[in-house]
């Protein structure tokens, strides 16, 4: 059965809308972050000491993942804590506000692509089966999301050139 050229329009803009609704996020996401004063250096000292006075649950662990689980969120909460209460006032208050942003931006995104893999099977099902391969859905899932980070990436990298004198 062949679908009216207008279906495969509809269907095409469909895909392309909801990947573009994947590169927004991930773009703007990184542009706000991007843009937020943070004292890196500071949160990451304090980070890394806090890290070496906790040590990691051992990789045997990875041998039970639920064991593991438990212990690295324990190991986890027991280094943000410990992390926390070293920073400044100010440095606790710019590392909550920049983890919840990138917790938001990421969330969207993430929905975006559940989304836009929705959309993308749906473009393989529009040409049937015999037509399009099973493993085709899976190429074009990575391709975009690939191409999406890609664009992320390249325009961050280029805003930061036009930034140095």
């Amino acid at each position: 059965m062949r679908v009216s050229s207008v279906d495969d329009v509809i269907a095409w803009a469909t895909f392309a809308g909801a990947w573009l609704l994947v590169a927004g996020p991930l773009y703007q996401g990184s542009v706000e972050l991007g843009e937020m004063q943070f004292d890196h250096q500071g949160i990451q000292g304090q980070a890394a000491a806090a890290q070496e006075a906790r040590t990691r649950p051992s990789a045997w662990w990875w041998l039970l993942p639920p064991v593991m689980y438990v212990l690295y969120r324990r190991w986890y909460k027991a280094l943000r804590r410990s992390m926390l209460a070293q920073l400044t006032e100010t440095q606790r208050e710019q590392f909550t506000s920049f983890q919840s942003r990138s917790t938001g931006w990421i969330t969207v995104a993430a929905g975006a692509t559940l989304l836009a893999a929705g959309e993308t099977w749906h473009i393989v099902r529009h040409y049937a089966w015999p037509a399009w391969p099973a493993w085709l859905f899976w190429l074009l899932v990575v391709v975009m999301l690939a191409v999406a980070v890609t664009n992320t990436a390249v325009r961050m990298l280029s805003a930061a050139r036009e930034r140095q004198p």
